[in-house]
């Protein structure tokens, strides 16, 4: 299952692509999805033929600048990702969307799918680059002091303010699951609620976790281009690990879903034991919703046990057992 590459994926991105393509001829660009170019001034045309002078991350996108002060902007999103290789003539129209042909190789756009969601941008100048910035501040960069104002700008749940590139650069959906985790925070809790020690708390969870990523992600890559970006790592504490054991205390992960996302956290570690509601289930259960893990657990035992017969007008038929005793 694939997930929108996040600041640790996008910065080993950039580091791989450093390594391949800096200082090196944009021969060629070939789009082949009419929906990726968002952009028609500068046409893409002008950066053919462009040495590339650097490259840069702009909260989830990767900027690659060339000479003339023209820049490729490229978000991913859910299921977009970058292969390198050699040139190919012939491209795949329904899984290829853009190609860019180096004079060191090619790195190709894929994207999963019918929805076709990445983007390419053409701009020129840090005016144009700017344009794209949400303007979240760098935690990376960021002292503890400008983390607290960002983070208390607006009374947020700690989740979404953690996504909210208008607060946070880079951080998504699977990084501040990690992160609310190693801070013990609930995700629901309010941001202006929190005490100094709590946001210290999570300023130093946030720096550590991505940072720790970043170092686990080069480490993983052993010098090749890193093709594998998935929703799922095998060694997260908790996120895309729902129903297995928290791997500090041993209760199962729970969750909360919404759209096509979910969070995930571990209720005894980070919510004192309260599980919080799941918006499908909790509608499904109403009043019957476990409002702590030892309800779930017993939910979950009377569930696994046979229904008990009932006899009414001469018919027997199965009652459920209550949950609560």
């Amino acid at each position: 299952m694939d997930k929108m590459p996040e600041l640790p994926d996008v910065v080993v991105y950039i580091e791989a692509l450093s390594e391949r393509i800096l200082g090196e001829k944009l021969e060629r660009v070939r789009v082949l999805n009419p929906f990726l170019l968002r952009t028609v001034d500068p046409p893409i045309q002008a950066v053919e033929g462009k040495v590339v002078h650097g490259l840069r991350r702009v909260g989830k996108r990767i900027a690659i600048g060339l000479e003339g002060d023209f820049w490729l902007v490229l978000h991913l999103m859910i299921a977009g990702r970058f292969h390198w290789g050699k040139r190919v003539a012939k491209l795949a129209p329904r899984r290829v969307s853009a190609t860019f042909d180096f004079s060191s190789g090619s790195l190709t756009l894929t994207e999963a799918g019918s929805q076709k969601r990445a983007s390419l941008h053409v701009v020129t100048g840090e005016q144009g680059l700017k344009a794209l910035n949400a303007g979240g501040i760098e935690v990376l960069d960021a002292g503890l002091d400008a983390f607290s104002r960002a983070l208390t700008s607006a009374n947020h749940t700690l989740k979404r303010a953690l996504t909210d590139p208008r607060i946070f650069s880079g951080i998504g959906n699977a990084y501040s699951d990690e992160i609310l985790f190693q801070a013990r925070l609930s995700p629901v809790a309010l941001t202006q609620k929190l005490k100094p020690e709590e946001i210290r708390r999570l300023y130093q969870a946030t720096r550590q976790t991505l940072n720790e990523w970043v170092t686990k992600l080069r480490a993983q890559s052993q010098g090749q281009f890193p093709e594998k970006v998935t929703a799922f790592r095998e060694n997260m504490a908790v996120h895309g690990r729902y129903g297995q054991a928290c791997p500090d205390c041993g209760a199962k992960v729970q969750r909360i879903r919404y759209a096509t996302n979910e969070t995930n956290y571990c209720a005894r570690c980070q919510t004192g034991g309260k599980l919080l509601a799941d918006r499908a289930l909790s509608r499904l259960l109403h009043e019957d919703w476990p409002r702590t893990l030892e309800e779930m657990e017993l939910l979950v035992e009377r569930a696994a046990l046979p229904a008990r017969p009932v006899r009414t007008s001469g018919q027997t038929k199965a009652e459920p057992r209550p949950l609560h005793t």
